[in-house]
Parts: structure tokens; sequence; C-alpha cells
């Protein structure tokens, strides 16, 4: 069975389903669908779940929710699945088993029965021997021994050198000789293909005509090559994108930090700011940083993805996403605070209770300090309630005894505010200050520190506005209550 010829191009992500979905797998995936995206072509999402004792369901699960939150659609599925169901190499045992067999038949695959400490005895002798002893299966000439389950080995016949030109790293060979006959069906019950003979038969059937993977497959490829080769299938144009490292250049892993893409969403990074850092992660397009979906569509090529790894950059992600929230209109960025809100210890009916009018018109003042939603929600979350906890040097510095006579004043003159809109507000501290012969801050500091519970918060007036005259007034009170003594604090 030869695999169908397309003119048109047909990539895919095939992740296998043994844990979360890391981020530079997320970047595999990007890279993936915007050449599909770019260039007419379709991508197919395969889950490669072989690896039965390690594959989860729930992997698969955040598999294909991380992707959708990405916006990552793929193209195509089995009719089970619907149409936006992915492939799954468990229902497509049956393909694998006639390939092997047609090897069998052809002599280009053997049985092979060895036991594992066998091969492993015969790995460590030839680890002193010459090249030319390096075959550790004698199943190919001995015929495998009756009794025992077998497995399914390939033949590799190959001389010379195994090569192709890689569309990202250039040129790479491989001698022919330095390769083991592999195994391709395992000697489970169940048959189980090997993840090289698996990946094989399902590109061509599927008419994947470019294979885009991280640099760590290359090491697979002479073999696949040879697997293309024996079934008569045509070979796909490879490209092996670099490894993502950390500072430390590294291979990126859980002790730079988070690696999980489940880990970024549930911060509060958006999905554009994820996307929009992953793709530079390797890529350039001139000096452009920010893009948006449908450029990054118009402008991607694999040919401009360096060779070299990428370095995370966690201090690049924050700035790139604080970009893309202050450019999210306030409406939707309230939508998107919504799982958010418990997390930063606000009660959702609180936010409800204050109406979307009034959480549009105060999410300017915060979006402009936060790097994620998780910062924006817990930064407001002190006007949904008083602080539970104050800063205690800011209260040490601005909650004095002279500062609550100023608090004092401030809290009568705001009771009897006409206008208590946030310049309306401005220009009767500012009289306050005159008049008593003071600075404006002498009274915004030990303001701030009551209402917010800290020092930093957006500029004070609209903060005030923001809370209402009630609010601001019993918050005020709680402190300069009769009876509280310097430094002491209220609900």
């Amino acid at each position: 069975m030869a695999g169908a010829v397309s003119h048109t191009i047909r990539v895919r992500f095939a992740p296998s389903p043994t844990g979360f979905l890391h981020v530079g797998g997320v970047r595999t995936a990007l890279y993936n669908w915007l050449i599909a995206r770019g260039q007419g072509g379709s991508m197919i999402l395969r889950i490669e779940d072989t690896d039965v004792e390690r594959s989860t369901e729930e992997a698969v699960a955040a598999i294909l929710e991380g992707l959708r939150w990405l916006n990552l659609d793929w193209d195509e599925g089995p009719e089970a699945g619907g149409p936006f169901g992915p492939y799954r190499q468990l229902e497509r045992y049956d393909l694998y088993r006639e390939a092997a067999q047609r090897l069998l038949r052809e002599g280009k695959a053997y049985a092979c029965t060895c036991l594992p400490e066998e091969l492993s005895a015969r790995r460590e002798a030839a680890r002193s021997a010459k090249p030319a002893a390096w075959r550790l299966c004698p199943c190919r000439t001995a015929g495998p021994t009756p009794g025992r389950r077998r497995a399914v080995r390939f033949h590799v016949a190959a001389r010379g050198r195994v090569g192709w030109d890689d569309l990202v790293q250039g040129r790479i060979e491989v001698a022919a000789d330095e390769l083991d006959d592999f195994i391709i069906l395992r000697s489970d019950a169940h048959e189980t293909p090997v993840y090289n003979f698996a990946a094989v038969v399902d590109d061509a059937l599927m008419g994947i005509t470019h294979v885009i993977r991280g640099a760590d497959h290359i090491p697979n490829t002479p073999k696949q090559i040879l697997l293309y080769e024996a079934l008569g299938y045509p070979r796909p144009s490879f490209g092996h994108i670099p490894l993502v490292l950390g500072p430390d250049r590294e291979k990126l892993s859980k002790r730079h930090g988070d690696v999980a893409l489940h880990a970024y969403r549930a911060q509060g990074y958006l999905p554009e700011a994820m996307v929009n850092y992953l793709v530079r992660l390797g890529w350039a397009h001139g000096d452009q940083e920010v893009f948006t979906r449908e450029e990054l569509i118009q402008a991607f090529r694999l040919e401009r993805v360096g060779a070299s790894p990428g370095i995370f950059d966690r201090a690049k992600l924050d700035w790139l996403n604080a970009l893309h929230m202050r450019q999210t209109p306030p409406g939707v960025l309230g939508d998107l605070l919504t799982p958010f809100w418990g997390e930063a210890g606000v009660d959702p009916k609180a936010v409800e209770a204050r109406g979307r009018t009034w959480l549009v018109a105060a999410l300017p003042h915060f979006v402009e300090r936060a790097k994620t939603l998780l910062e924006v929600a817990r930064a407001m979350a002190f006007l949904f309630a008083p602080p539970p906890v104050r800063d205690p040097k800011a209260e040490a510095k601005f909650l004095t005894r002279d500062s609550l006579v100023l608090l004092h004043e401030a809290r009568r003159a705001l009771a009897e505010a006409p206008d208590f809109s946030p310049d309306g507000l401005e220009a009767l501290f500012r009289r306050l200050a005159e008049t008593r012969g003071t600075k404006l801050v002498d009274y915004a500091q030990p303001i701030r520190v009551v209402l917010t519970g800290t020092t930093i918060s957006p500029p004070l007036f609209p903060i005030l506005a923001l809370l209402g005259r009630d609010v601001v007034l019993d918050r005020l009170g709680s402190v300069i209550a009769p009876g509280c003594g310097a430094g002491r604090t209220g609900g």
C-alpha cells in the first residue's frame, strides 16, 4: 500500500499523551499550524498513544483543551471522533500490523525472540568490539527461538550513508552501519508498534508532505527514512526546529519554572500573547516583535526559523502579555477576568454587584501596572472588600497620630464633597492642602494605605471615585473612629 500523494502541503502535530503539554510542544504545533494556514494546506492532529502504560485520557484532554485555548484548530479526524476529533494510534493497530507483515513477507523484517537480558549482554560486549560486530540480534541469521513470544525487527540492509536536506538544520547524514536492526512491533500481546514505525505508516497514509518537529527527533529520522524506502512510501520533507532552552542554556525543564501550558493559562496569560511569544522563540521577521494572528499567518515561513536553540525568557513573555492585555478592549478583558476572581480572594458576587459598566471603567486604571490577568484581579481586590492585611511598614510610616488628624479632616471634606468625580476630588484635596499648608501627598498616602492596604496603587482620585463615597467614608471611619490609636486599623 503506497502512501497518499498530495501536491498540497499537509503537516501534523503528533503529541504523546504521557504528560502535560510542554511549551516546546506547543511551539511545534504552532509552527505546523502557521505553515498550513499560511500556505493553504492542512494540519492533522494525531495522538500517539501507543505507550499504553504511560498514556492517559487526562493528558489527551489537556492537549485538546490547550490547543483549543490557543485557537490552533485542525482539519480532519476519524468519523468516530467527529469532524474535530484527532486521530488515535490505538485505533490504527491493524494498519501497522499489515505494514509489518508485508515487510516480513518481503524479507525486510524478521521475527525476533531475544530476551531483554540477552540483548543487554550483547550490547555491553559490543561496546568494546569493532563496528562490524555491532549487530545485536542473532535472529536475523539464526532464526527465532521456538516457544518464545516474537517481536518484529526491521532488517537494516542499507549501506553507505542515510541523509536528508533538513529544512531547518541543513544537510544531515548518518552512516548506515551505525544503525542496528530495530524493533518495529513489540512482543507484547497487542503487538504494539514502536514510535518510529507507527509514525512512518501514519505519515505516509495520511499524506503528510512536511514533518516539522523538534530537533530531539533527528536521531529517529534515519530509521524512518529506511522504513519509507522499504515500504515504498514517498518520503516527506523533514524540518527539525531547535529545542527550547532555559536561561542557563540547558533543556527547558521544571527547574526553570513553569513548562506546562496549563500553568501559564492558570496564571492569566492571554492565548494571543503565548502565541506571539512562542512563535518568536526561534523565528524572526525583521525587527517586528508584536504580531496579530493574521500577521503571523501571512509572514511565517519555515526558512526563517534559526537552527540555534531558543532561550525561554519569562520577562519577555511578561512584557508581551502586558502589552496584549493593554490592547484588549476593557469589556473583553472583564470577561476574561471571570475565572480569576476567586483565586484573587474576590467574591464573584461582589464583582457582579458592581455591574459591568463599573468594571469596564475601572479596568484601565489597573491593567497598566499588571503583567497577567491574575495580577489584575489581585490588584483590584481592595475595591470589593477592605484589605484583610495592611502593609506593616506602610502603616508605621503613614498611619501615625499626626496623619489621623489629616484623615479626620479628609473624611469630613469627603462627606460634604459636592463632586465625587476624580477631577472634583483632586480639586478638593488641593484646596485642603493649600489651606492647611501641607503637601497633597500628606493626605494621599495615608488615605491610600487605609483604602488599599499598601502605598502602591493606581492614582488615588480615580480610586476614590470607583469605591464611592459610602465605602470611602466607612473605611476611613474604621481607622479614625474614637478609641483607635495611631497605627491601629479596622475592617
